[in-house]
Parts: C-alpha cells; structure tokens; sequence
C-alpha cells in the first residue's frame, strides 16, 4: 500500500477537497511545488493557478485557486485559498471574456483602470483558461 498524505481544500465559501492523496502539486509563488507524505513542514503563498492532487486511488483530480496559503505538515497538506474551484467547474465563456477585458486594459492607455489590476486579472484568468485545457487533456496525464 502506497503511503498517503491527507490534503484539505477549502476557500472563503466551502470545502472543496478533503481526502487522502499519494502527492499533490501547486502553483506557488516561488514556483511549482510537489508535495509526498512526510514532506517538510512549509508555509508558502500561491498564485493564480492549479492545484492538482493525485489521490490514493491513482486517479488526479485538478482544482482552481486564485490565491491564497499552502501549508504542509508530515501527514497532511491544507490549502486556504481566496477562491477555489473544481477545473471542471470553471466557467470558460467569463475566463475567456475577463481575458479580452484584461488585455484590452493594459492596452487601452484612456482606461481608468489600475495597470497592476489589470495584470492581476490577465493571469488569474490566463490560469483559470489553463485549468480548463488540462483538465480537457485527459486529467493532466
């Protein structure tokens, strides 16, 4: 039997994910992180992107985080994000369209928007359209 570690996911609104995992992957600030049980102990930031977690059963299932913690212990892995969603769940029409606003932003010099928003918004939804592919691909295999 492989040795597992227990992953919570959670966001301001829910608990997205709570069960045993053979290792989970993120996007944190400093760059992509791969965590196995006995990892340890970190606390890291992370950054618009994925959080995939490979579970006991082999099977990967791919979240959305749009920022928040990662903290790993030994035995378990907590995620605290700002906002978290199954890939599946992401709606692709608003990504693709806050997209298009983002970009127009940083191009549109009479747009009251703040540049470094603007940005901010161009890589979450540039992550939300990333999860949405790999999740297309075959679960991220």
């Amino acid at each position: 039997m492989a040795m597992t570690i227990h992953v919570d996911i959670v966001s301001a609104e829910q608990e997205i994910f709570s069960g045993l995992a053979e290792a989970v992957f993120a996007s944190a600030v400093e760059g992509e992180v791969g965590i196995y049980p006995r990892h340890t102990p970190m606390l890291t930031k992370l950054k618009p992107g994925e959080v995939r977690v490979l579970k006991d059963n082999g099977e990967e299932e791919q979240f959305y985080v749009s920022s928040g913690m990662l903290e790993v212990q030994p035995h378990v892995v907590t995620v605290l994000a700002d906002t978290a969603l199954r890939a599946a769940d992401v709606d692709e029409a608003a990504a693709l369209q806050a997209k298009q606003e983002a970009e127009k932003a940083l191009h549109d010099k009479t747009d009251k928007r703040d540049f470094a928003e603007a940005q901010r918004e161009l890589v979450e939804a540039m992550a939300q359209l990333r999860a949405i592919e790999r999740a297309r691909k075959g679960k991220g295999r």
